[in-house]
């Protein structure tokens, strides 16, 4: 006998799909899908080949945070480093390339933490969560045409920016849930690996 799917009343099903544009980082699809009461409708969204972000923990007890301008909204934001995972990368390796690329730190330890589904309405983008300490600074190599600061905030100083405005980056108040988890005990840190 076949199982139901407890959440079957709400699934859509894909019956085609037309990619409607591809960039060098971005694609968007615009699909016909079947609804849970056989309408047919149609979802455009953008498909993203994910990203990793870290909370990286220097020995001095702050974090690691970069400021960066962003187009698409015309600002310089404080956010927790992050970066794409190149096709068919381990994200912890992705994890541990853009650390040092982005700040020039390298980590000894490193917890991976979860996922983060950031566009939910438009796009299939995820972000995978890693938390890093024993920091070593090695010095950075930015990729070509990036430019950033590197800050040191400390967890209550980077909350504190969070409620007044200074830090809105999604990914990183994200991380700073499980920062302040991870750092006043109440979530344990797993091994990822080193």
């Amino acid at each position: 006998m076949k199982r139901k799917e407890p959440d079957g009343h709400l699934r859509e099903t894909g019956l085609a799909r037309e990619e409607v544009f591809a960039g060098q980082l971005l694609r968007v699809r615009r699909d016909t899908v079947q609804l849970p009461d056989g309408r047919r409708a149609t979802r455009e969204f953008v498909t993203h080949p994910g990203a990793v972000v870290m909370i990286a923990e220097l020995p001095n007890g702050k974090l690691l945070f970069e400021r960066q301008f962003r187009y698409p909204l015309d600002r310089v934001f404080l956010e927790l480093p992050a970066g794409k995972i190149h096709s068919g990368e381990d994200i912890l390796l992705t994890a541990q390339r853009e650390l040092q690329e982005e700040t020039g730190y390298v980590a000894e330890r490193w917890h991976y933490l979860g996922v983060i589904h950031p566009c939910i309405g438009y796009s299939d983008e995820r972000i995978e969560i890693f938390f890093a300490r024993g920091l070593s600074h090695v010095g950075h190599a930015l990729d070509d045409g990036e430019f950033l600061e590197v800050h040191e905030l400390g967890l209550d100083e980077a909350i504190e920016a969070v409620r007044d405005g200074r830090l809105t980056d999604g990914k990183s108040v994200a991380g700073l849930l499980w920062a302040e988890r991870v750092l006043d005990g109440r979530w344990p840190l797993p091994e990822a690996g080193k």
